[in-house]
């Protein structure tokens, strides 16, 4: 069955993903972010059959027990991970690909009050840092990385990475590894500063240049006069 290989695959993948994870066992009973998860499985296969209130009820004693807050509408898709958990919040419209791993205090969310889609949508391979808070109906490319804290209104192209708040492009990614290290994201704050204060080196350099002109010219009159 669909279910008990997806199951499967989230426990291989929290295994693979978390180096604190020594074993099978150790997941089954003490990652609660895992436990969220399967029972979004659950969950989402009653609200598909029309089952409302009891997958509504479900994932509310999830929330209760776990700290991490599924709509049973959203569609994930496989080997999906949350890494601590607590604070993750996962819209009704929200669509996920496969090997997607979010971290805890994301937020996935919409901006209107509109019934129709108004969630995000994370396309494979996606990483989204502690924290992050991803709103409204945009796309997140396949492979992209989202910095801690981060706050995306806007689309971000495939194995972009951005982060800030809004959150702006600072480099592209070139396979689909998951991997986050933040102390190697570049601060677009940083890096504005940074371009502003060449930008004015090269003015001063050009300016006292024309002034030193000036002054040749200038002497070269008196001389003649």
């Amino acid at each position: 069955m669909r279910l008990w290989r997806n199951l499967r695959e989230d426990l291989r993948s929290a295994l693979d993903r978390d180096p604190a994870a020594r074993n099978g066992l150790e997941l089954l009973l003490l990652y609660p972010s895992l436990h969220a998860v399967w029972c979004y499985r659950i969950a989402h296969g009653l609200w598909r059959r029309g089952l409302r209130f009891p997958a509504r009820f479900l994932m509310s004693m999830v929330r209760v027990f776990t700290g991490v807050e599924i709509h049973p509408g959203a569609t994930i898709g496989r080997r999906f991970f949350i890494d601590h958990g607590v604070g993750v919040v996962i819209g009704e419209t929200t669509e996920i690909g496969d090997d997607v791993l979010l971290y805890q205090g994301v937020t996935l969310g919409g901006t209107s009050l509109a019934k129709g889609k108004r969630h995000p949508t994370l396309g494979h391979h996606v990483v989204v840092g502690a924290g992050a808070k991803v709103l409204g109906p945009i796309s997140v490319g396949d492979g992209a990385r989202i910095g801690a804290s981060s706050v995306v209104i806007k689309d971000v192209e495939p194995r972009q990475v951005v982060v800030g708040i809004p959150a702006r492009p600072v480099d592209r990614r070139e396979d689909a590894e998951i991997r986050l290290r933040h102390n190697l994201i570049k601060d677009p704050v940083q890096e504005s500063l940074r371009g502003l204060e060449e930008r004015i080196r090269f003015l001063e350099s050009r300016l006292q240049g024309d002034e030193a002109a000036r002054d040749d010219w200038t002497r070269a009159v008196d001389y003649e006069i």
